[in-house]
This record gives structure tokens, C-alpha cells and sequence, in this order.
């Protein structure tokens, strides 16, 4: 019996001395599949230690380690409507009001300005969490606006790009945007004010057709994925196998679309370094 007895202490001693790990407190690597400690990747701006993958950043976090303290958020009344009163799977009216009450009111992009570095710049960030930041009439006018307002305050205009491409549930009006917001930002480069495009993963679809590859300075994000179409619907329709790489940020680079590839912690260096050689009588 005292066997039992001593054999039964030992097993609620070992119970005893059982860790409970809090979840999310580490985070699988997409890409070398080690755990990471998440307070050190924030520590990181989200950049696995490891390996360099580059974890997808929101809106808020996107702002603040590119902006100076300070900046005013534009726009944000805009709104998107149905005017289509497009029904698929989901409702576009539903899923619009789910989001609202989420929280998420200011649509596909977030529109501010302010300082970067010290220099006055208007800065245009989409948000993949609002329908994979799709380009409706609003993410279009937002843009828009943005490049209007750098203009009337020679202010540089830069737009962080992260999209699935132009929003179906507006059919053509979607389509109308990529041509609006391309023509704003010509009327910036007749007057001479730059118009950086920053790349990040993914950029597809209608919005790397225009207004994205369309900068003055073009800057991807370390294996970024940009392109129109995917590489799986690109091999289905070619019937060939791709090489390797193909649209990710250092193939784009390597053939001319993008002119630099910036590590996400060294980026607002970059920026400003850019902003100082081509707005110096701005500092």
C-alpha cells in the first residue's frame, strides 16, 4: 500500500510542476516554420529573425513605423454604398454592414498627413482586412483626394499598395478607378512631385495594372508577391511551367518593374534618404 501511496505523491508532484503556456505567445513562421517568440517579432516590425519572411502588418502598425508623430487621418466620412446590389454568396450590403459594425469605417485605405522623417508627405495605406482591400469607388477616390491634396500642398504622395486586385461587387465603376487615380497622379508628376508606390504582399489585380507600378519610385517589400494574375491561372492559360520566383519583388527587380527592394525595418530610412535627393527645399 505505501508503494501506491508514494508512487500516487510522485505523479501529483510532476502535475504540480507543470508549465501552462499561454497561448499566442509564439508564432509559427510561414515560411522556415520556426517558432518565433511574438513579442520579439513585434521587435522586429514583424520580420521573422530567422529567415527575413515579412509577415503581413495592419493599417495602424503600417502608420506608425513609416509616419512621424502627428499626422491627420483624411477622408474618412467615405463610405461604400451598393449601387449594383450585388448578390453572390454573400450579400455586398451584408458584408459591407459586417464590417462597419467590426469596426473597420474607413473602408479599403486610410488616408493621412503628415511628416515622414521631417518631410511633408501625404500617405495612402490600403487595408487587406476590409474584402482583401479591394479597389471599389471609395479605395479609388480616397486615392484620388490623396494625390489632389499632395498637389495643392506640394506635398510628396506615397501609397502603401496590399490588394487582391479591383472590387467585382462594383463591376465596371471598380474598372473606372484604375484609370481616375492614374490620371491624378499624371497631374503630380506635370508638376514635378513625387509619387513613391511601395509594394507589399500581395499586389494584384487591377491595382498593380495602374496606380501601383505607376510611382516615380517603385519599392517592394522582400518576397512580395506582385502581378495581375496569379502564377497558378498565368501556367494554366501559357501551359508552362514559370521560373522560379516569378513575381515575387526580387524578380520583378531583377527585370526592371521594381527599383528597390527594402527590408520592412530599414524602409522609412529609405523613404526619407529618397525624399531629402528629390524635395531637399521641402526639409
Amino acid at each position: 500500500m505505501s508503494w501506491f501511496v508514494k508512487k500516487r505523491q510522485q505523479k501529483i508532484a510532476v502535475e504540480e510542476r507543470t508549465v501552462r503556456v499561454p497561448e499566442g505567445l509564439w508564432i509559427k513562421c510561414e515560411a522556415c516554420k520556426e517558432l518565433i517568440y511574438r513579442a520579439e517579432l513585434q521587435n522586429t516590425h514583424n520580420v521573422c529573425p530567422k529567415c527575413g519572411y515579412h509577415f503581413r502588418i495592419g493599417v495602424e502598425e503600417r502608420l506608425t513605423s513609416l509616419m512621424d508623430e502627428g499626422y491627420t487621418t483624411l477622408f474618412s466620412d467615405l463610405q461604400s454604398t451598393d449601387p449594383l446590389h450585388f448578390v453572390a454568396m454573400k450579400a455586398y450590403k451584408d458584408q459591407l454592414k459586417k464590417l462597419h459594425d467590426a469596426g473597420q469605417d474607413q473602408d479599403a485605405v486610410v488616408v493621412v498627413e503628415g511628416t515622414l522623417g521631417g518631410h511633408p508627405v501625404v500617405l495612402s495605406v490600403m487595408n487587406f482586412d476590409f474584402l482583401a482591400a479591394s479597389m471599389g469607388s471609395v479605395v479609388g477616390e480616397k486615392l484620388k483626394l490623396g494625390a489632389e491634396r499632395a498637389l495643392a500642398t506640394k506635398s510628396a504622395y506615397l501609397i502603401v499598395s496590399c490588394s487582391g486586385g479591383a472590387r467585382m461587387q462594383e463591376g465596371t465603376l471598380s474598372l473606372m478607378q484604375m484609370a481616375k487615380v492614374s490620371a491624378a497622379l499624371a497631374k503630380l508628376d506635370k508638376a514635378g512631385i513625387p509619387y513613391f508606390s511601395i509594394l507589399t504582399d500581395p499586389t494584384t489585380g487591377g491595382v498593380s495594372a495602374s496606380f501601383a507600378m505607376l510611382g516615380d519610385l517603385n519599392v517592394a517589400e522582400p518576397k512580395a508577391l506582385i502581378g495581375f494574375a496569379g502564377p497558378r491561372v498565368i501556367e494554366q492559360t501559357i501551359k508552362q511551367s514559370l521560373p522560379e520566383g516569378f513575381q515575387r519583388a526580387e524578380f520583378l527587380q531583377a527585370h526592371g518593374m521594381v527599383d528597390k527592394v527594402v527590408s520592412r525595418d530599414q524602409l522609412k530610412d529609405f523613404l526619407k534618404a529618397c525624399l531629402a535627393w528629390m524635395m531637399p527645399e521641402r526639409v
